[in-house]
């Protein structure tokens, strides 16, 4: 199945995570605080990390930044923090998803599973020359080798940002709704999806616009959605 790497300061909460994803038949690594985490991230394989937000040494925010900066790897963080803005703050700083404390094992089970389902999808690349490559102006994405250029120049996206901008660039100058995108991309009922999808959408135009406050690519249609413009 996958290496999951589970980082919590809380020695019990780490075990507990241990046995569902042990009974999913995945492999589980651990670390007790982000100075760990990225030191398991450097010596082993790993497909997926569960990180706490509050630890000693180096909390999960600021290990989240620093992951994100070598490494697409899905990220879910755990917080006991339930408000909005600390959601928006973890989706800021690269995760993929997030889990408030105290949460059903089940639910994160299922989420671990949605978010490798994603990214496991993302590193296939396939074998048959399908041609599935989709371009508007400078801006290319080849979605049999998983790969998006601006200019020619590689640009790295997370499985999230990549997906999403995958269905827009697909449908070119179709507008798509916030819970349309959210719905599409994570396979559930939108449910006050409108920051975690602004966020993702903010995060692919940083990285693929020249100039992410007047896009080229990327637009919004105000009151609509989005949309991949045709160039």
């Amino acid at each position: 199945m996958a290496n999951i790497l589970v980082c919590d300061d809380d020695k019990d909460i780490v075990e507990a995570i241990h046995i569902y994803l042990q009974q999913e038949g995945h492999q589980v690594l651990k670390a007790y605080d982000g100075v760990q985490a990225m030191q398991v991230l450097r010596t082993q394989e790993v497909d997926l990390l569960i990180i706490d937000v509050m630890m000693p040494r180096l909390d999960g925010i600021r290990a989240t930044l620093k992951i994100r900066e070598e490494n697409s790897l899905p990220i879910i963080i755990l917080s006991a923090k339930s408000e909005d803005a600390d959601k928006i703050l973890g989706l800021n700083v690269g995760a993929d998803d997030y889990v408030t404390k105290p949460f059903n094992p089940l639910e994160l089970v299922a989420r671990v599973r949605s978010q490798l389902r994603r990214y496991m999808k993302l590193g296939s690349v396939s074998q048959e020359k399908s041609g599935h490559i989709y371009e508007t102006g400078g801006l290319m994405v080849d979605d049999d080798r998983k790969e998006v250029t601006v200019d020619g120049e590689p640009v790295r996206l997370t499985p999230i940002e990549y997906n999403i901008l995958l269905l827009l660039i697909k449908h070119q100058g179709r507008v798509y709704s916030i819970n349309q995108i959210y719905e599409n991309i994570w396979n559930e009922q939108a449910i006050a999806a409108d920051n975690t999808v602004a966020v993702h959408i903010r995060h692919i135009r940083e990285k693929i616009e020249i100039n992410p406050k007047e896009p080229r690519y990327l637009k919004v249609v105000w009151g609509l959605g989005y949309k991949v413009e045709k160039i």
